[in-house]
């Protein structure tokens, strides 16, 4: 099989970008630091069928997306974020089952010295198994420590490395030692471009409820800036008219003006002894309808055994 010459190579890669592109209205841009080439090929086989994967050097993507902005100008948006070792996961599925797919790839890495931590990593107490001679290591990152049976025995849980902090050669050196791999790594979703729009995976999280109570603060929001300078809103409308019966029924106490659903107001100002006649019976049906129940509470404490304390 003849090799074919990098001009032509590069020119089949554009070509593919661009089928990508036509072809998948969805993409996912994803981060691949830390991947090994063994986990990648399990990621693709995972993701057979269901979506595909594009690597490449940033300058020949970032060539390839100008050239054919004239044809699909929503592309640009993309251009900004393909920044670092990133690659495209394209697809026709559901967006957010293609990104759990991705998390669910995630394998344990050791820690290496100089690489920035991903998370916390907490040492927890324990006997290490190690003998006294490797008393330095826990020293130098002063972790305390005993010797218990010819071993060495972590006191207390320690943090060993922050979430952001730089690995040093001496937790690398600890945590191998203790075969612990504090890290997990796979392809990391950093943006999502879906038919000319692009946003931060996090909208990926949303339920319908979330969207459902971020409208309603919304619609609150205008509500309240709608009542507060006076203008009139489909929002604010109810509470307006609201406010406005309230003001009419407390004008019409005041004065003389009389109309249909003011007219029991002004009647129990009139008489107030009618006001408690009306809220009377409410006032007694509560208490009635709870007697029966405690007359039979009463009367299960009484017939319990049939025996008092001394009998």
């Amino acid at each position: 099989m003849v090799k074919e010459d990098r001009s032509t190579w590069k020119a089949n890669y554009f070509v593919r970008i661009i089928e990508l592109f036509e072809e998948y209205p969805k993409c996912l841009l994803v981060g691949v630091d830390n991947i090994g080439s063994k986990q990648m090929q399990e990621i693709r086989s995972n993701l057979r069928d269901k979506a595909e994967i594009l690597m490449g050097k940033n300058t020949m993507i970032r060539k390839a997306i100008r050239g054919h902005l004239q044809k699909n100008p929503e592309l640009e948006k993309i251009l900004p974020h393909i920044v670092g070792n990133i690659g495209f996961v394209f697809t026709k599925e559901d967006l957010g089952e293609v990104r759990k797919m991705l998390l669910e790839s995630k394998r344990g890495a050791p820690a290496k010295a100089g690489a920035i931590a991903p998370c916390d990593v907490m040492l927890p107490a324990q006997n290490t198994g190690m003998g006294p001679e490797k008393t330095s290591f826990f020293q130098a990152l002063q972790i305390s420590t005993k010797i218990s049976r010819g071993t060495i025995e972590i006191l207390n849980n320690v943090q060993l490395i922050k979430e952001g902090d730089k690995v040093g050669a001496s937790e690398a050196a600890l945590l191998n030692m203790l075969n612990i791999q504090p890290f997990s790594y796979g392809l990391a979703v950093q943006q999502v471009y879906d038919s000319g729009a692009i946003y931060s995976p996090a909208v990926l999280d949303m339920t319908e409820e979330d969207i459902r109570q971020r409208f309603l603060e919304g619609v609150r929001n205008v509500a309240a800036i709608s009542l507060a300078i006076g203008r009139p809103t489909l929002a604010a409308a109810p509470h307006m008219v609201a406010n406005g019966f309230k003001n009419l029924m407390a004008i019409a106490a005041e004065t003389d003006v009389i109309f249909k659903e003011a007219q029991q107001v002004k009647e129990f100002l009139a008489d107030p002894s009618k006001f408690a006649v009306a809220a009377a019976p409410v006032a007694s049906s509560a208490p009635a309808e709870a007697a029966p129940a405690k007359v039979e509470e009463e009367a299960e404490s009484d017939s319990d055994m049939g025996l008092g304390l001394f009998d």
